[in-house]
């Protein structure tokens, strides 16, 4: 759980006009939307609707959220963004994509908004360090694009939604156990060591109580996810700044980690369909990251944490991540 901070308003999840997709970089257009807050205060709005966004980021039953031109899943914040929206396809195209496969968007319809890396170069008249030393790097800022659901257009053939079927809790048991056990390079787990979970960097060691210590296997198992993401973090593996420079319990550094290894923990949930229950969405909990997200200077994190989330799953899993555009629609 983070650490309280000290104490804006509300963004619609869909806009009505489509966002150029070939977006300028930030001090080109001065009138521009700022898409770190359009993120944080999604997620926020959703926050006090008693909502915790990254607990069920998306359906099982519809699939993962991903692009039908390119037939990739969107990763990160996107995964978020478009699963809050609970159409009943996981299929999104861009404006242009429809068109271009002979489609057309239905009148009146809103679509929603998705974020990707851009980059670009200083200009010649840049006056800071790098540029004075005749080094310009490529920057990298973040830009919208709009997407729209199957569901909201028309002249498109979609094929069937492969529904997965809840699964029993014994099978769900075993992929969670298959989860661990197929962790490639994993830490060294302790169970029953401690009667509290936790991640120890300099030894590399997870430690989780006994199973019959909780309310039920589904809490253990995430629990460890939960670990183990933040093992993820650990320099031999992705060297994650958010863990390898921790500053201790209840410090920024900690509850941005914190972050990460909750998001982290229900992807991981969710490929074995195990989500936590609503009833668990504490108000102490929600309000705890209430009070972080809506620090001003705070307004990145929920890109940057979903970002580092999904490598770190991918990272449990086995999985090797893509590249940088991986969030373009």
């Amino acid at each position: 759980m983070p650490t309280k901070s000290k104490p804006k308003k509300k963004a619609a999840t869909d806009v009505v006009a489509p966002v150029t997709e070939n977006a300028a970089p930030p001090n080109d257009r001065a009138d521009r939307r700022d898409p770190y807050q359009f993120v944080t205060d999604t997620i926020l709005r959703h926050l006090e609707e008693g909502v915790v966004p990254w607990r069920r980021p998306w359906s099982r039953e519809v699939g993962k959220p991903r692009n039908f031109h390119t037939g990739k899943p969107y990763r990160g914040v996107n995964l978020l963004l478009l699963g809050l929206r609970k159409f009943a396809s996981p299929f999104w195209l861009t404006f242009q994509q429809v068109k271009a496969l002979g489609g057309s968007v239905r009148k009146g319809e809103r679509g929603s908004t998705v974020v990707n890396w851009g980059q670009f170069t200083p200009k010649q008249d840049d006056t800071d360090s790098q540029a004075a030393n005749g080094r310009r790097k490529s920057r990298f800022y973040l830009k919208e694009y709009i997407v729209f659901n199957a569901a909201q257009t028309e002249g498109i053939e979609f094929p069937p939604i492969a529904s997965a079927a809840p699964m029993p809790k014994s099978k769900s048991v075993e992929v969670a156990e298959q989860i661990v056990a197929n962790m490639p390079q994993p830490p060294l787990i302790m169970q029953g060591q401690r009667d509290m979970a936790a991640y120890k960097p300099s030894t590399d060691t997870v430690f989780v109580p006994p199973e019959n210590s909780f309310a039920s296997i589904e809490d253990y198992h995430l629990t460890l996810f939960h670990e183990l993401v933040h093992a993820t973090g650990h320099e031999s593996r992705l060297n994650r700044k958010t863990l390898v420079e921790h500053d201790g319990f209840g410090g920024k550094v900690y509850s941005q980690e914190e972050l990460v290894a909750e998001m982290g923990a229900a992807y991981l949930g969710l490929e074995a369909d195990i989500v936590q229950d609503d009833h668990l969405n504490a108000a102490a909990y929600i309000q705890s990251w209430l009070d972080v997200l809506r620090e001003p200077d705070h307004k990145r994190w929920i890109v940057i944490a979903a970002s580092q989330a999904a490598k770190a799953a991918d990272c449990v899993l086995g999985i090797k991540p893509p590249t940088i555009d991986e969030a373009k629609p």
